[in-house]
C-alpha cells in the first residue's frame, strides 16, 4: 500500500518536529522494516499502526530517530519501555524554553542530568540531537545502563554527549550521581508513578487493552502488553510518583548549589498542590509548572530552583 501522511493534533511543541504528524513514505525509506507493520485507518483512510503491537511501535521509534534524529543503532531488551518519541521530544523542548528564559553563562555547554533514563535512553539522545546539550544518564537497573552505554557508543554522534551511570542505591535519587565538582544546568526525570506492582499491572492492562479494542488489527496476545511493560523501576516504587518526587525536593537541597533546574514530570495534576508545599518547605526560590499536550493528553512538569544568579 502506498502509506500516507498520518496527521496529529497541532498542539506539540512549535519546535517539535513531529508536530505534523507522521510521514509513513518517509519513514518506511528510511527503515523498510517499519513496511510491515503500517496499516490504513477504516476511519479517517490515513496511515497508522497498531499501536498495541510493540514491534510495530519500535519499529516507528527506529523509523523516527533514524530519519529525524541520525540515529543508527537503538535497542532495549524485550519487557522494557518503548516511549513514544514525540511526547519525549516535547519534555526537551520546553526545557529549553526554561532555560533561554534563565540568565546563564553562554560560553557554558549546557549540562543535564536524567534521572531513570532507561534502556532506551531517549532523553540524552534526543537532547543531545537536538540542542547539542551534555549528559549523565543515571539508573538504578544495571541492564538498562548497559543497553543505554551500548546505544550510546553506536552512535558517534552523541557518544561523546552523553554517560551512563548506575545508581548503586535504589532509595537515592541524586545521592551518588552528583559528584562534588559538577555542575548542571538541568535535571529531569520521568518518575514511577504507581505505588505498587499490582496498580502496574492494573495500569498497563487498561492502557493495553484500550489500544487493543481501538484498533482492528491488534492481536491478542500477551506478548503485545509489553509495549506499555517496563520494569519494576520504570513503572512503580513505595509511595508512587508523589512520594518520589517529594524524595527528590528533599534531596535537591543539598545540591542546590550544583544544580541551575530541577525539574520532574508530573502525571497526576492533583499532586501539584502538595508538591508546592513540598517546594516552599525545602525554601525554594522560584517555582514553575509547565504545562505540555500531545494530542488528547495533557501533561506537564514541575520545575524548581534555589538560586536566581546565573550560571
Amino acid at each position: 500500500m502506498d502509506a500516507k501522511k498520518t496527521i496529529i493534533k497541532n498542539n506539540l511543541h512549535k519546535k517539535n518536529i513531529h508536530r505534523h504528524g507522521y510521514d509513513f513514505n518517509a519513514l518506511v525509506k528510511t527503515h523498510a522494516t517499519l513496511k510491515a507493520f503500517v496499516i490504513n485507518n477504516p476511519y479517517n483512510q490515513q496511515s497508522t499502526i497498531d499501536f498495541s503491537n510493540a514491534d510495530a511501535v519500535k519499529a516507528l521509534n527506529v523509523a523516527l530517530l533514524k530519519k529525524y534524529y541520525q540515529i543508527i543503532r537503538w535497542d532495549f531488551p524485550q519487557g522494557y519501555l518503548c516511549p513514544p518519541i514525540p511526547g519525549r521530544a516535547d519534555y526537551i523542548h520546553y526545557l529549553s524554553d526554561l532555560l533561554s528564559g534563565t540568565q546563564i553563562e553562554q560560553k557554558r555547554k549546557v549540562t543535564v542530568l536524567d534521572i531513570g533514563t532507561g534502556a532506551s535512553c531517549i532523553y540524552p539522545i534526543l537532547g543531545a540531537r537536538a540542542y547539542g546539550w551534555y549528559f549523565v544518564a543515571s539508573d538504578i537497573d544495571t541492564l538498562s545502563i548497559k543497553t543505554a552505554k551500548i546505544n550510546v557508543a553506536a552512535n558517534k554522534n552523541i557518544a561523546k554527549h552523553i554517560s551512563c551511570r548506575l545508581q548503586n542505591n535504589s532509595a537515592d535519587i541524586f545521592h551518588g550521581i552528583i559528584q562534588p565538582n559538577e555542575y548542571y544546568h538541568l535535571t529531569m526525570c520521568n518518575p514511577p508513578f504507581h505505588k505498587s506492582l499490582a496498580d502496574a499491572n492494573t495500569g498497563t492492562t487498561r492502557k493495553w487493552k484500550n489500544l487493543h479494542q481501538s484498533s482492528k488489527n491488534a492481536k491478542s496476545d500477551k506478548q503485545n502488553a509489553l509495549n506499555f511493560g517496563g520494569q519494576k523501576a520504570e513503572l512503580w516504587c513505595q509511595g508512587g510518583e508523589l512520594s518520589f518526587i517529594g524524595k527528590m525536593i528533599r534531596e535537591s537541597v543539598h545540591y542546590q548549589n550544583q544544580v541551575l533546574w530541577f525539574t520532574c514530570l508530573v502525571s497526576k495534576k492533583d499532586h501539584l498542590s502538595k508538591l508546592k508545599l513540598y517546594l516552599k518547605k525545602a525554601q525554594v526560590k522560584e517555582v514553575k509548572i509547565i504545562n505540555m499536550a500531545q494530542g488528547q493528553k495533557i501533561s506537564r512538569f514541575i520545575a524548581w530552583r534555589f538560586t536566581q544568579k546565573p550560571s
